[in-house]
């Protein structure tokens, strides 16, 4: 099972706005490349997205499904992504100091995903994860009412000498 964790810099209450609007799930999940609906009922358990994977013209159709959701705290879904197979996606948010801790524990619990060496799957997926917790940041953090201090995209950005100007 892989898991990694990020520090945010804004609410458990803007990192599930984020989460619950359906229709954002391609901009933070690696590999989800469109949306093509959406249930009334999400993010509630039970609800499903209703997506594709990958890139044109190889475009796989396929689903996600709420298991499990706690505003504000967690949430637990079973993504498809056939012919790979099925996962398991737990994300936990709690508070820290001025802004929260995000962990995300992915699983492979259908198909020939789950017949991948443990060692290899988790190197995969880490790299996947850290990437998907990144877009997560990008989006909590720019829709929040209230930063608390300096975004992860702001310390991101000053640590590579990038300001966000044109020099001339």
């Amino acid at each position: 099972m892989s898991r990694n964790v990020r520090e945010l810099r804004c609410s458990p209450d803007d990192v599930f706005a984020v989460l619950s609007d359906g229709w954002l799930y391609p901009c933070w999940v690696v590999g989800a490349s469109r949306m093509r609906e959406v249930d009334e009922t999400w993010p509630m358990a039970g609800a499903e997205l209703h997506h594709s994977f990958g890139v044109w013209p190889a475009l796989i159709n396929d689903k996600t499904v709420v298991e499990e959701f706690i505003t504000g705290r967690r949430m637990v879904m079973r993504a498809r992504g056939w012919p790979i197979g099925e996962a398991r996606v737990t994300l936990d948010v709690k508070e820290r100091g001025d802004g929260c801790v995000v962990r995300i524990q992915e699983e492979a619990v259908a198909g020939p995903g789950r017949f991948v060496p443990e060692p290899v799957m988790d190197v995969m997926l880490h790299w996947r994860n850290n990437e998907t917790l990144h877009r997560l940041a990008y989006l909590a953090e720019g829709r929040a009412t209230r930063p608390a201090g300096a975004s992860t995209a702001e310390k991101e950005m000053a640590s590579t000498g990038e300001s966000g100007t044109t020099v001339t």
